[in-house]
């Protein structure tokens, strides 16, 4: 199943299994069935169908909603070995700990949003009939280093454009790497027909002005005094790309 696809189910129980699982991440089905009062046999011809229609997956024995673009791709870059995959939930501690460190930098708010808000709902992907999101992680020897996320709309007078956020721990810069997340998401999001990405960044955060500028995003709008950092007031720089 893709994040662009649209839900439909012709079934309410598969409706709700999928719901269930979707809010909560990761279930075994033990605890969704119980939860969701159904009888076995029932609860158990449902999963069949949901996990052959594409919505959900067995991953050593729990549920997880099944989504899209599941190829890891490796990477080598001044002796620093990595991969770039689609995160999985099993990654939410790691990714919120990445997520953090670089926020405490003090000049990504979008990346302290980001953070607390799968701190506070434990789920990594959604794709509900409210919205979408998705990230990929670079990882190495499978500790998370940084991350490119998509907020994806569901609005349709939106639906053409999506919020991208990223980041990278501070040892890892100057290799190459944040440019390959950014290119995962970038891809992504072009091969998944979005014609707009957009990223929002205080102005006193040079080096993401400075690296977004450099892989042709341009600035649209700027908002005086949108931020409060350490008691000073800083302008937020609104950046976009079209994508060809």
């Amino acid at each position: 199943m893709e994040l662009t696809e649209q839900l439909s189910f012709d079934n309410k129980d598969r409706k709700d299994i999928y719901e269930y699982v979707e809010r909560h991440g990761t279930v075994s089905e033990k605890q969704a069935r119980r939860a969701l009062n159904m009888e076995p046999e029932a609860f158990g011809h449902h999963v069949t169908i949901l996990r052959r229609d594409g919505y959900l997956r067995n991953v050593d024995g729990k549920l997880e909603v099944a989504y899209g673009d599941e190829t890891a791709t490796d990477h080598e870059s001044e002796g620093i070995s990595y991969s770039i995959r689609i995160a999985r939930q099993n990654d939410l501690s790691g990714l919120l700990g990445t997520i953090r460190q670089v926020a405490e930098e003090g000049s990504y708010i979008e990346g302290e949003t980001v953070a607390d808000m799968i701190d506070h709902e434990e789920v990594i992907l959604r794709h509900n009939e409210l919205g979408s999101r998705l990230f990929f992680v670079a990882t190495v020897d499978e500790d998370v280093i940084g991350w490119v996320h998509l907020d994806l709309p569901e609005a349709e007078k939106l639906s053409h454009t999506a919020v991208l956020t990223l980041g990278l721990l501070e040892e890892y810069r100057d290799h190459g790497i944040g440019s390959a997340l950014l290119e995962r998401g970038t891809d992504w999001a072009r091969d998944h027909d979005f014609e707009k990405l957009y990223n929002s960044v205080p102005s006193v955060n040079e080096g993401a002005i400075g690296f977004l500028e450099s892989h042709g995003w341009e600035t649209e709008a700027v908002r005086e005094d949108h931020y409060k950092i350490d008691g000073d007031y800083v302008d937020e720089v609104m950046m976009a790309i079209w994508l060809d």
